[in-house]
């Protein structure tokens, strides 16, 4: 691995962990060199999925959307990246679990929408605000008295 900081190629692992369910292997680095660290991630190749819109359109599955969509609901919320890409990996699992290599953008958002619902209801909201085109205020006090069951 070369340093994102002197570009020496001699590196050592310094600490190594499973992130998600094994899908992702987080690396902490040190040069050999100029002795900084930094943070490598293996991740399992990308899924062979299509996501079929709303309106019907058909698109490769791209995990970076996923990751922002959740990072926007979760911006300014106490989560870390960490828990974010749990996320990001369950639901990636769950996809690769389907018999299907087409999935209906409703089956992956609903899966956000339950992950994000368990972990902070703020964040919930502001996904759900967005996912299901919440028109005005009456629309989110309707999600708001479902969050108080």
């Amino acid at each position: 691995m070369i340093c994102p900081f002197c570009s020496n190629e001699r590196t050592r692992v310094v600490d190594k962990r499973e992130i998600g369910s094994g899908t992702v292997t987080r690396r902490r680095r040190e040069c050999l060199e100029c002795g900084k660290r930094f943070t490598t991630y293996e991740r399992m190749e990308a899924l062979d999925l299509y996501i079929i819109k709303k309106d019907g359109r058909r698109e490769p599955y791209d995990s970076q959307k996923l990751r922002m969509g959740i990072l926007k609901a979760c911006e300014k919320r106490p989560i870390s990246q960490d828990t974010i890409s749990k996320i990001v990996d369950k639901i990636e699992n769950e996809l690769r679990q389907l018999k299907s290599v087409e999935v209906r953008s409703k089956v992956v958002g609903e899966k956000v929408m339950s992950e994000l619902r368990k972990l902070d209801k703020v964040a919930y909201i502001r996904f759900a605000s967005v996912y299901r085109e919440f028109a005005d205020v009456t629309d989110f006090q309707k999600e708001l008295k479902g969050l108080e069951v």
